[in-house]
């Protein structure tokens, strides 16, 4: 496929994907009656092993998955097997936005042995037509906070399609590299690249990874975080 058809069909299914992302928060109970209760994976045997947490929304919630599928359970498995001594935490919330990250990400930063903070967030400000510049400023506080509790950030970047127009396409795809250079992180361009649109990796619905595009998408993540890390 010619590399502009490639992106304008990556544009397509990320706007198909927000608008799924968006379904679910409208068929599930508001964040604190839901999934934001659910309680955090922390086994009480590894409170002492340094933390790397998967902050973020369906993508990192493992929508459609069980929990042994979600990302953040493999990244668990790929790690013990590395033989890095790390506990990942999943902190995903289906239907978060960066406004709804921003006002819980305290909670999660005070967790004691935080070293690394995996950032998923931005698809619902899409869905939701939320200002790029303001949903830059969400995420900007969020990675502040965490550099200021000298935390290793890994910032997952979204694409916007053309269909949300010119102007809001350039600044909202460019507010993640954006960060990333600015606060100097790690940065993941596209966390479904390698399983959008291909049917054979996605959930019925056509847009959720199922299990084994659910490990690609670990790799995806894996690959910018492993020399952040420390045996």
């Amino acid at each position: 496929m010619p590399f502009s058809m490639r992106i304008t069909a990556i544009f397509t299914l990320a706007v198909t994907v927000f608008g799924i992302l968006g379904c679910t928060t409208a068929a599930r109970p508001e964040p604190m009656a839901g999934d934001a209760a659910r309680p955090l994976v922390t086994p009480e045997k590894a409170a002492a092993r340094p933390k790397i947490v998967a902050f973020g929304d369906s993508l990192t919630a493992g929508f459609g998955l069980a929990e042994r599928e979600s990302y953040p359970y493999l990244l668990q498995e790929r790690l013990n097997a590395d033989g890095y001594n790390y506990e990942v935490v999943n902190a995903g919330v289906s239907g978060e936005t960066s406004l709804g990250g921003s006002e819980r990400i305290d909670w999660v930063l005070e967790q004691e042995n935080v070293e690394i903070l995996i950032l998923e967030l931005g698809a619902n400000d899409l869905l939701r037509g939320v200002p790029p510049a303001r949903m830059k400023e969400n995420l900007d506080k969020m990675i502040a906070k965490a550099k200021a509790k000298n935390i290793t950030v890994v910032l997952c970047g979204m694409l916007a399609p053309p269909t949300m127009g010119a102007e809001y396409q350039r600044d909202y795809t460019n507010a993640f590299p954006d960060l990333a250079e600015k606060y100097g992180i790690a940065y993941v361009p596209f966390l479904l690249e390698g399983v959008a649109l291909k049917r054979e990796l996605n959930q019925a619905d056509g847009i959720h990874p199922n299990p084994a595009g659910t490990r690609i998408m670990t790799e995806n993540i894996y690959k910018e975080l492993q020399p952040l890390l420390k045996k």
